[in-house]
């Protein structure tokens, strides 16, 4: 790697914490104020609550690129890379010009959503205070996954306000490179790309490697998930999903995909747009790359954990039920658990394909068996919390209107008593059960720009 960009990710400041959205306004305005040569700032549109969506410009190079954070709201990993960067963009001529593009970015796309995770971005950083504050919109309220799609029998035109904007700017500038910038929550490094593009794989698991961060070598994320290479897969999209579910048996897939698709398929099939995914977690523990045979069966390593969120789910949904009539309709947390219990017919498609799949007759690697039996309960954690959050959010609307209905107060109540219990007896469990460390910010914020300063470069050549 050239100097310019080993200095680059060398200097990386030691943040000891997450910025806010207004943080992160404030932060973009004023890089625009001070390096007026170099940068713009406009506004790109409006979030479904009117909160102006910022896009910095800056540069004047011969391809565009786009680079967005927060597009799931509890993923700021790359927002905090996007204040490093354009900073840093901002203030060397010298980094312009040898990356020669034009960069368009957007440091917290789905700002609604950001702000109501914003009670952990200050710490403290356990698994607790995270799943207490974590928030994740439903399918069809999450930015990256509205866009308009038609596939076999699955049409999708429900695009919101957020994705339209990003639609918008893509129609406009066509970039040639996308920094799209997820993260997980548990485990290791691994990476999604639209293109195979095999000459910077070691380079991208080396940038992972130099910061003592392990790679994701347990179960992907989703069983139609396609490797690359090791940690490496294929971009996703909707219609890998559609095409899984028919596959395994599911009838209409389409009246369980209720969301559209993404930025990288929408990019890539308009222009030909090429996109990455930097994966990264806020905590790992070294069982994830741990490579040796385990004392269990990879098939009934998957089937203990569909068990185990089947038994979590029985819970979340009675105990929302109980509750529903006392919910709004539209409470953000209501809607996220609504589509995130009903999965009994996608867990079919999965108990289907495990059992057909020879792979899953083999031992599971230690790496897949922490996969299977404890990251998808931290998971499991973050849906109990989202109900905590349901019930607590109506009690403090009725407060805060003066409602006076005592039998909907006492059933609010025991609601967010007995979810929270739930949600604190899963975290001691897990404190127990996972040995597991948080990553600094500034190490991943040096493998997410190392990756894609990478990508950039190697984009150009090609």
């Amino acid at each position: 790697m050239k100097k310019i960009f080993d200095d680059l990710i060398k200097n990386v400041p030691d943040y000891k914490e997450f910025l806010t959205v207004e943080e992160m306004d404030a932060s973009s305005k004023k890089l625009a104020e001070d390096f007026p040569e170099a940068v713009e700032i406009f506004e790109m549109g409006r979030t479904r609550r009117n909160h102006p969506i910022y896009c910095l410009k800056i540069g004047k190079g011969s391809n565009n690129a786009l680079m967005f954070g927060c597009p799931h709201p509890n993923e700021p990993i790359g927002a905090m890379m996007l204040e490093y960067f354009t900073a840093e963009l901002a203030s060397n001529k010298a980094l312009r010009d040898e990356l020669d593009y034009t960069w368009y970015i957007i440091k917290a796309w789905d700002a609604d959503g950001t702000k109501l995770n914003e009670n952990w971005f200050k710490g403290p950083y356990t698994l607790y205070n995270y799943a207490r504050n974590f928030f994740r919109p439903a399918g069809h309220q999450q930015v990256d996954w509205t866009y308009p799609t038609d596939y076999k029998n699955l049409h999708f035109h429900n695009t919101i306000a957020e994705t339209k904007a990003m639609m918008k700017l893509i129609d406009e500038i066509k970039p040639k490179f996308i920094y799209s910038l997820h993260n997980a929550g548990f485990g290791g490094v691994y990476w999604y790309i639209t293109e195979e593009s095999g000459e910077i794989y070691d380079h991208m698991r080396n940038a992972a490697k130099k910061q003592g961060i392990p790679l994701n070598l347990g179960e992907p994320e989703a069983p139609y998930c396609v490797a690359y290479d090791t940690a490496i897969y294929q971009s996703l999209g909707i219609r890998q999903n559609y095409d899984y579910l028919e596959a395994y048996g599911v009838k209409n897939p389409e009246e369980i995909i209720k969301v559209g698709t993404c930025t990288a398929d929408y990019a890539k099939e308009k222009y030909g747009a090429f996109t990455l995914l930097t994966e990264l977690p806020y905590f790992y523990d070294k069982r994830i790359n741990d490579m040796s045979e385990s004392d269990m069966s990879r098939k009934d390593a998957v089937l203990l954990s569909l068990k185990f969120s089947e038994k979590s789910d029985t819970f979340i949904k009675t105990t929302l039920e109980n509750v529903m009539q006392y919910i709004d309709k539209n409470n953000p947390f209501r809607l996220a658990l609504e589509a995130f219990i009903n999965n009994w017919e996608s867990n079919e498609a999965t108990i289907k394909m495990v059992t057909e799949n020879p792979d899953f007759a083999r031992k599971a690697t230690v790496a897949e068996k922490f996969a299977n039996l404890l990251i998808t309960r931290f998971y499991k954690m973050l849906s109990y919390g989202l109900l905590v959050r349901a019930n607590e959010s109506q009690l403090k609307k009725m407060a805060d209107i003066n409602e006076d209905n005592q039998q909907k107060k006492a059933a609010l109540e025991d609601a967010f008593k007995r979810s929270e219990e739930n949600l604190k007896k899963l975290s001691i469990e897990l404190e127990q059960l996972i040995d597991y460390e948080v990553v600094p910010i500034k190490k991943l914020v040096a493998i997410q720009l190392e990756c894609g300063l990478l990508m950039a470069e190697y984009l150009q050549q090609r």
